[in-house]
């Protein structure tokens, strides 16, 4: 059974930190690419940030470049993102996904249920 589980969120002020965690179990991890999403009341889920298994490659949505960092450890099958400078904006659900890219076939998709983030003074 394909479980990720997301922790680390809460309560921050703005210019606050916080440390999501994303542990996948079940999956092969280094044949998935890893990503953060995010989905704001009453806004679409958008991507945060994601990181392929060969650890070179990460891409970061515009508005998070410079503040969130995202890393993942094949090892533990973990994934991380650790966010600075934390914005009222940045109020979310954050939302660990798993992708599987297969030739001619549709990629295999994996969520988390989701974790709270919410800035605010």
């Amino acid at each position: 059974q394909v479980q990720l589980m997301e922790s680390g969120g809460g309560l921050v002020q703005p210019g606050g930190s916080l440390k999501l965690s994303c542990v996948a179990t079940g999956i092969t991890f280094t044949k998935y690419l890893m990503s953060w999403y995010r989905q704001a009341p009453g806004k679409e889920r958008e991507l945060v940030a994601e990181m392929n298994s060969d650890l070179d490659t990460s891409i970061y949505a515009d508005s998070v470049k410079g503040r969130f960092t995202i890393s993942r450890d094949n090892a533990k099958n973990t994934v991380d993102l650790q966010m600075n400078d934390l914005r009222l904006e940045d109020t979310a659900v954050y939302y660990c996904k798993a992708t599987r890219g297969r030739v001619f076939l549709p990629s295999i998709e994996y969520w988390g249920d989701g974790i709270a983030v919410t800035v605010s003074s």
